[in-house]
């Protein structure tokens, strides 16, 4: 045993560093509770990890139990230039032509100029209105009319500021040019029922078609580009629309004229085949990063003769035995396909998942029974592989799941270690307290005694002195 001494004052002993070192024994098992603590701490950690590993798995599980996951299309036009294509999911493969004859046009006219520039156009009120225009006739919509005032102070960018306003239907414009200004319209939209008609109702001058005051923005106005419907054939067969997006004419399939076409342009509405090879890609990596972490966190290395940070742990094996179980499974939701393997999915040594390229390509050209083999709806055998492990990952992640229990286990063990370190320090201080205490005594006899026989000493030698 080491010797504690350093010398002192008093009664010679150096309580400070006596009782220091008393409490540093007191206080070792904190070193071991302490690493106890980092380990715990380190298992949370890396089950966080791997519940986000299993969530992720989840998910990809989920895209292909998903039916809309299946009902990916792919939508392609022989001319994309001249006719766009697209298409929802569960359209049936499908193919036609598609000729434009014409795009769809806005109307848009141009009053007659009107000098001099900026000055007043004249009072009054304009009527705008929208509708069909037909051999020269207008017929009104179902819209109300917009009346807009002129003040006597109006220029023509005036009106044209006040027709903008007044959500009419159309834009209005000023071109200034050589003659004058002149007030230009378009329709906001396109299509033969977006036409519109700007009439005068009242003009200060009393006459409301003179080529004076604000009926010179009517009279003698003409149409620079007619509205139109968009004009054409699917194999042969006419249909228009009132833009260039015909989103009715083939169910599922919404395809846009471009421009005019000089032949007819092929559209191919087919299954998408690599959308599903996409989703079976996520879902083998996202089952081999668990696996390849759960590997790694329950082996035991005979070499370094060191253990996986959960190996033997019963949960964490049991989370692992639970998804190779299912990746083992078989089902009879398919016909054609029982096993993973039956799709090109192979089991590697150590658990993990490889896709053989060739034949998950042969599986997808019978994509009905691939998709009843990953996604059918049944019970028991019949259910299909994807929503195996869709139920299986969602219960472990679940409120009261595999998860949820471990975490709470590994934290009532953080939560006891740390009560069991703070009993530790509560008794080393306890100790302190009561070793200060008696060594104070200790060290106040011990200086009284020193005094006692300092002073015996001197008396002794008076007497001596005395006797002699």
């Amino acid at each position: 045993m080491a010797t504690i001494s350093s010398p002192g004052i008093g009664s010679g002993l150096d309580i400070k560093s006596i009782v220091s070192q008393l409490v540093a024994v007191e206080k070792q098992p904190l070193d071991k509770l302490k690493l106890q603590a980092s380990a715990t701490q380190a298992k949370i950690s890396a089950f966080g990890q791997i519940q986000s590993l299993v969530s992720a798995l989840s998910d990809a599980a989920s895209a292909l139990n998903s039916v809309t996951g299946w009902n990916g299309v792919s939508a392609t036009s022989s001319d994309s230039a001249s006719v766009g294509v697209s298409a929802i999911g569960g359209t049936q493969p499908t193919e036609f032509s598609v000729e434009v004859q014409a795009l769809a046009k806005a109307q848009a006219t141009a009053s007659a100029a009107v000098l001099p520039v900026g000055s007043a156009i004249g009072a009054g009120t304009l009527r705008l209105e929208i509708g069909q225009w037909s051999g020269g006739t207008f017929t009104a919509g179902s819209g109300t009319p917009v009346d807009i005032t002129i003040t006597a102070t109006d220029t023509v960018s005036d009106v044209a500021s006040k027709i903008n306003g007044a959500n009419a239907g159309v834009t209005a414009t000023v071109l200034t040019d050589a003659s004058g200004e002149r007030l230009l319209l378009r329709s906001k939209n396109t299509g033969l029922a977006a036409g519109f008609q700007l009439s005068v109702t009242a003009d200060a001058d009393g006459n409301t078609t003179d080529a004076a005051g604000l009926s010179r923005l009517v009279t003698g106005s003409t149409v620079t580009q007619a509205a139109a419907d968009a004009a054409a054939t699917i194999n042969g067969i006419a249909v228009t629309s009132a833009t260039n997006t015909f989103a009715n004419a083939v169910s599922g399939v919404t395809f846009t004229a471009q421009k005019v076409t000089t032949g007819p342009v092929t559209v191919t509405i087919a299954r998408d085949t690599s959308a599903v090879q996409k989703k079976i890609e996520a879902f083998v990596k996202a089952y081999n990063d668990i696996n390849n972490v759960l590997n790694d966190a329950t082996k035991y290395d005979a070499a370094t003769k060191s253990a996986g940070m959960f190996q033997g742990d019963s949960m964490t094996l049991s989370l692992q035995s639970a998804l190779r179980s299912v990746v083992q499974s078989a089902t009879t939701g398919s016909s054609v396909f029982s096993r993973l393997s039956d799709v090109g999915i192979s089991v590697l040594r150590g658990g993990n998942l490889e896709i053989d390229s060739t034949k998950l390509s042969s599986a997808m050209g019978n994509m009905d029974e691939l998709k009843n083999f990953f996604s059918n709806t049944g019970t028991g055998s019949a259910q299909g592989v994807a929503g195996r492990f869709k139920d299986l990952t969602s219960a472990m992640l679940s409120s009261t799941g595999f998860f949820h229990n471990k975490q709470d286990a590994l934290q009532r063990e953080l939560d006891k270690n740390s009560q069991d370190q703070q009993r530790v320090n509560d008794r080393a201080t306890k100790v302190e307290a009561d070793l200060n205490r008696r060594y104070s005594a200790l060290d106040a006899q011990i200086s009284s005694l020193n005094a006692l026989n300092t002073y015996m000493s001197q008396q002794i030698s008076q007497w001596n002195k005395s006797s002699n």
